[in-house]
């Protein structure tokens, strides 16, 4: 693979890791992204724009919109899956940093209708610590109706909550689209998609979209399933050795396939009506440099732009708020208000670390400590949720980087 891209000197072994998912990690097309200081260190990518361009293995989805072979660039974007809920998580956030909104405040405070179905002292907190006990629908949304931007709030303002909000966790796959959307919309008047456009991507300079415009639809490559390195499974979910996590995932009654069964049947990813929704928990579209640069804006200042966060809010961000057995992903997760942390099912660069991957691949994330930031973006969809092996690989290459 003729790997793209430069890196700084020291950061060697991260082109080293990244040529390796390509070799040995089942890479199809990548890019990987790392800021230390605020300065841009690693800036790689490398395969094809298309999944199902690459190497077959007889799971991808076989089809391309662009055309053959493209390779990727280096502004080629991809669907980022549940990268987004990191990116959306700051929306809140930086509402309470500015006065806007309470996060001991019941969610009804914000949105009336939400009251309904013993709701009435959900906290705003317990929305982004995955707390709130409504993972799931009773009835799930069609994909239309996922998109339309008015089913889901409807739903989850009716909906019963599976456990009393703020006694337990468990990961809102899908419902943290509508659950963070609808708040915000209700405090701003702006869509999530919006106030992330106007606020984060267009002051920094992000090729980062919550809803991609027409005009950017050329510039997405299309994602893939596909399959799982014959190797030994890295920490995490990616193999779900547990006999529990593998019986969850097929049994139909269970939190964790009613979760990812939200929207049923599962939507097009490379739909254009999908990616141009405003899906704040799995449909975000970004470049590996737009995330790592937007959690190196959370923590400092980049190219002179003021950083985001103010200390007490990522004190906010990245203190535990839930932590142990998650009743939908049925291990022990930790999660500070919108970030996983660092931890077992998803390791990040070090204790202090804060941010979120997608499942099937994609991860961003930011480590005060060491003033670092990280972004991978891929297009082939591996089978798991929290720590893929191509992600891991090139957080340890940073790691002992950063170690000397």
């Amino acid at each position: 693979m003729d790997v793209q891209g430069t890196v700084a000197d020291g950061f060697e072994p991260v082109r080293d890791a990244f040529a390796g998912n390509f070799a040995r990690r089942g890479e199809r097309g990548a890019a990987v992204v790392v800021y230390r200081a605020g300065r841009k260190v690693v800036d790689l990518w490398g395969g094809a724009k298309n999944a199902a361009d690459g190497p077959s293995d007889g799971l991808s989805d076989g089809s391309s919109g662009e055309a053959a072979g493209e390779p990727w660039t280096r502004d080629t974007a991809q669907v980022v899956r549940s990268a987004t809920k990191g990116v959306a998580a700051a929306v809140p956030l930086l509402l309470h940093q500015r006065g806007l909104v309470d996060l001991d405040a019941p969610v009804g405070t914000y949105w009336p209708e939400f009251k309904a179905a013993g709701k009435e002292r959900l906290l705003v907190r317990h929305l982004l610590s995955h707390r709130a006990g409504l993972p799931v629908l009773d009835t799930p949304l069609t994909p239309a109706e996922a998109i339309d931007g008015v089913s889901g709030p409807r739903a989850l303002a009716a909906q019963a909550p599976a456990w009393e909000p703020g006694t337990a966790h468990g990961y809102h796959a899908q419902t943290y689209s509508w659950l963070l959307g609808e708040l915000v919309r209700r405090v701003t008047g702006r869509s999530i998609g919006r106030w992330v456009a106007e606020e984060i991507a267009g002051p920094l300079g992000l090729d980062l979209w919550i809803g991609l415009p027409d005009a950017e639809r050329g510039r997405v490559g299309r994602i893939a399933d596909i399959a799982p390195p014959a190797e030994p499974a890295t920490p995490g979910l990616r193999m779900r050795p547990k006999r529990s996590v593998s019986d969850a995932y097929s049994d139909p009654g269970s939190l964790t396939r009613r979760a990812f069964g939200a929207i049923d049947p599962q939507a097009d990813e490379n739909d254009p009506a999908y990616r141009a929704a405003e899906l704040p928990a799995s449909a975000g579209i970004a470049t590996a440099d737009a995330l790592a640069r937007f959690y190196a804006s959370l923590i400092g200042e980049v190219d002179g732009a003021r950083r985001l966060f103010a200390p007490a809010t990522l004190t906010l961000a990245r203190t535990e708020e839930s932590a142990g057995p998650d009743k939908v992903l049925v291990v022990g997760t930790r999660f500070g208000l919108g970030y996983m942390l660092h931890g077992p099912a998803c390791p990040l660069l070090a204790p202090g670390s804060f941010g979120h991957p997608g499942r099937g691949g994609s991860l961003a994330f930011a480590d005060p400590e060491s003033d670092t930031a990280f972004g991978y973006v891929t297009n082939g969809m591996q089978k798991n949720v929290t720590a893929d092996p191509r992600a891991q690989a090139l957080v340890r290459a940073v790691g002992k980087v950063l170690q000397g």
